[in-house]
């Protein structure tokens, strides 16, 4: 119920006249259900300019993948046609994303679509489904941690 509890804050901040901007986080898996696409509508409808959603779009969610499942794409253009502004970016690259943060777009809200890698970096954990909710043990614990290390930018 992210998105539609931020499009509310978004909205009485506006009524209320107070200068705040509401961030919601949403994993794509989550983009299935019908309150993300209500809430979509409320903000665009409100013009709600200080709400601003980031998608983790790795393309994964806890049945399977995203396509398989309730296929989002075109991700993007589904928000442009509820009326919302839409930045595509590099989930990895934190840069980039602060630069998306900074833009303004009068009158629409903003939904930066972050695509990532489930898992990016460790090995064994890298795009599968079974990570989604999973847990580790010490030995997997100490392999992760090494691979990071060793590989900070991957």
């Amino acid at each position: 119920h992210g998105l539609g509890i931020g499009s509310g804050m978004a909205f009485a901040a506006k009524i209320d006249s107070k200068k705040y901007n509401t961030f919601v986080l949403l994993g794509d898996g989550e983009c299935n259900e019908g309150s993300v696409w209500e809430a979509a509508m409320f903000a665009a409808h409100h013009k709600l300019e200080n709400l601003t959603a980031i998608v983790d779009r790795n393309k994964l969610c806890i049945h399977g993948t995203t396509e398989e499942i309730n296929q989002l794409e075109p991700l993007d253009k589904k928000f442009e046609s509820f009326g919302w502004h839409v930045e595509n970016v590099d989930g990895h690259n934190i840069n980039e994303i602060i630069s998306k943060l900074k833009v303004n777009h009068n009158n629409k809200p903003k939904m930066i679509i972050a695509n990532t890698i489930k898992g990016k970096g460790v090995s064994f954990m890298e795009n599968s489904v079974k990570w989604h909710h999973g847990s580790i043990g010490k030995d997997l614990y100490n392999q992760a941690k090494i691979e990071l290390i060793r590989n900070p930018n991957k």
